[in-house]
């Protein structure tokens, strides 16, 4: 991708559906056995795998535009081979879809980002739990169900998002009730619940963040639009501020931001908010946030760690960043600082000083946030950037440079 910097965003784009949610409700339509039309879906590599996984597991699934038709009434196996489980860290979703629905499940061991240990342990304690009988060798996890699972209680450890998706695939078809304490409260979760309740599922969910979850014997389809990525919203949110720009994101939801928007406004941005919009209007120069923590949702999330790492890199004033979920999430520093950036990182810990200007070079995504945080400097940086491994910025991201495009970006991509 060739990057000519310097020219401030302007104008209005819609908001692409959301990577993290669309992923787990397209595992959980296996377990309708029925038709299912997901509208707002966005056009990612990603969503590309879990389709393709989809067919494998002898189930018709297929994209046109936003709008995905699944239907896995004639699902014909419960493995997953290693090709796909490498490609994609949501592919671990399916273990409690297909145990639930076919009594079985055979898959590798996922891949995705390399941000660290994000371990299937998780999940793996929570299927045993529910009486499900787990077995790990050879890079595989295989599953077993000798009749319905039984809904347990359950309290997470850490309210992580993989592991309450699986509790919930899993509870859904379960006899009994099932009830999830310190479960993820991230409006994804929120976004699968509701689809499934679409399906006739019986979910509550508890003041404090709980999920009661009562078992039914069948599902059905649905049709259901998916919410709109709050990601892709910090991210061009971000890369409107750093140029100096003026951009309105059409379907954006300021409810799902309410940790981020106060940090961006600290920058000196000022926002303009509607319940499905938000206009940002960036100041000629940044000021620093302070310190920024990511942190379980309501916080601050840390897949938005590196756009506002490129933020705090042209800010006046000193950022320091506190990681407090993933180890590796700073990979991108050292290809910020190719950019002119000056951070220094000590494990979960990294220290931006803010720059007067960011200068064009070749750099390359380490990671999909990543990658975009190295978008969005870009976008601000002297001269002519070119960015490369963008396979990690098109699992995430539906043709980034369009929308740049339409807000005045000078940015494209090249045949290498």
């Amino acid at each position: 991708m060739v990057i000519e910097g310097g020219r401030p965003l302007r104008g209005e784009i819609p908001l692409q559906g959301a990577k993290n949610s669309v992923l787990p409700i397209l595992a959980a339509a296996v377990l309708t056995g029925s038709r299912c039309r997901l509208r707002n879906c966005p056009q990612l590599r990603d969503v590309d795998i879990m389709l393709e996984t989809l067919r494998y597991l002898g189930c018709r699934a297929e994209q046109q535009g936003n709008t995905v038709e699944v239907d896995t009434a004639a699902i014909s196996r419960c493995d997953i081979p290693e090709e796909y489980m490498r490609q994609l860290r949501s592919s671990v979703i399916f273990l409690g879809a297909l145990v639930s629905r076919c009594g079985q499940a055979d898959v590798a061991y996922p891949g995705g980002c390399d941000l660290g240990a994000r371990p299937v342990d998780y999940h793996v304690a929570i299927l045993r739990q529910m009486g499900v009988q787990v077995e790990e060798s050879g890079g595989r996890i295989v599953c077993r169900s000798p009749g319905r699972i039984t809904g347990v209680p359950l309290s997470l450890l850490f309210p992580s998002v993989g592991a309450t998706e699986t509790a919930i695939l899993a509870a859904v078809l379960a006899e009994g009730t099932t009830t999830v304490v310190h479960a993820a409260r991230e409006p994804e979760i929120r976004d699968l619940c509701r689809f499934l309740r679409c399906c006739g599922a019986r979910i509550r969910t508890g003041r404090d963040g709980s999920l009661e979850i009562e078992g039914v014997a069948a599902l059905h389809g649905c049709t259901f639009s998916v919410m709109p990525d709050r990601i892709a919203a910090v991210t061009y949110l971000a890369a409107a501020a750093v140029t100096g720009g003026e951009v309105r994101l059409k379907g954006a939801r300021p409810a799902h931001l309410t940790a981020v928007l106060p940090l961006l406004e600290q920058t000196g941005c000022r926002l303009l908010l509607t319940p499905d919009s938000i206009t940002l209007t960036a100041p000629a120069r940044l000021r620093a946030p302070g310190t920024v923590c990511t942190m379980p949702y309501p916080g601050i999330p840390t897949d938005a760690g590196p756009l506002l790492m490129a933020m705090a890199s042209v800010a006046d004033g000193t950022t320091v960043f506190v990681e407090n979920i993933f180890e590796n999430r700073f990979r991108c520093a050292a290809e910020l600082c190719r950019l002119g950036a000056r951070i220094r990182v000590e494990n979960r810990v990294a220290v931006v000083q803010g720059v007067e200007q960011l200068y064009a070079a070749h750099v390359a995504c380490t990671d999909l946030r990543g990658g975009a945080a190295l978008l969005t400097a870009g976008l601000c940086a002297q001269g002519t950037t070119v960015l490369t491994g963008l396979r990690h910025l098109d699992r995430g991201y539906q043709v980034p440079e369009i929308y740049l495009q339409k807000l005045g970006a000078c940015v494209r991509r090249r045949d290498v």
